[in-house]
């Protein structure tokens, strides 16, 4: 039954050696459920089943997405040029413990299209994550994964958490050092390019379908007036 905590994260190819370039992260809002759940309805049925821990439907994919809760939680995604929701994660705050032992801790999902695979977006959303859990306080980031998922657990290793492995399933607790000043001015700063990056991405689109409908318009006149078009 899904809930509001986020499932299994899904595997990604470990990322490249070099460290990856700047990608625009964007924060999601009630108004991005569409393109939520479009997103994960187009996962595999291999890549469901790794990012929820078991299969599911449409609709059940559809339901989880309805109980997205943005007021308490952050959902936030990597766009293309032609504005498809390609990476997604979710950070959630729940109220109650995930282990008996510990406080509750900030849980982290993400899911990679395959085509957006290999370009360490699971990477980068991962360190945005740890920012925003850090400037909401929180001192633990917590990741619950099938053991198969090797990738993703080792993007969290190599973070310097510590993961434990039962069976089939793995957990994983990244230590959070407190919120500063330089880590408030760099998730504002990396807030507001990410926002006029996608902006652009709007013009240029708005742009392209003004000229193709230019383009179209002319052949239409060409062919009315029997001439070539200009």
């Amino acid at each position: 039954m899904l809930t509001d905590i986020p499932p299994p994260i899904l595997a990604e190819p470990p990322p490249e050696a070099a460290s990856p370039r700047w990608v625009p992260i964007r924060s999601l809002a009630e108004r991005h459920r569409p393109r939520i759940a479009a997103h994960l309805i187009a996962l595999d049925p291999r890549d469901r089943y790794l990012r929820f821990g078991q299969a599911r439907s449409d609709a059940q994919i559809e339901h989880y997405v309805e109980g997205l809760d943005f007021e308490r939680d952050e959902v936030f995604g990597i766009f293309n040029r032609r504005l498809e929701l390609v990476a997604m994660a979710h950070l959630a705050f729940p109220p109650r413990p995930q282990l008996a032992s510990r406080p509750p801790m900030a849980e982290f999902g993400v899911s990679v299209l395959a085509q957006a695979r290999g370009r360490a977006y699971g990477t980068r959303l991962f360190e945005h994550a740890v920012i925003r859990a850090r400037n909401r306080g929180s001192d633990t980031l917590y990741i619950h994964a099938l053991s198969e998922n090797t990738a993703m657990l080792e993007i969290a290793r190599r973070a310097g958490a510590t993961v434990e492995r039962d069976g089939a399933e793995s957990q994983a607790w990244l230590k959070l050092p407190p919120d500063t000043l330089a880590s408030q001015v760099e998730e504002l700063v990396e807030t507001h390019a990410a926002e006029l990056n996608y902006r652009f991405k709007e013009q240029a689109i708005r742009l392209e379908n003004l000229l193709d409908a230019v383009g179209d318009l002319r052949e239409q006149i060409a062919k009315a007036t029997g001439t070539a078009p200009p």
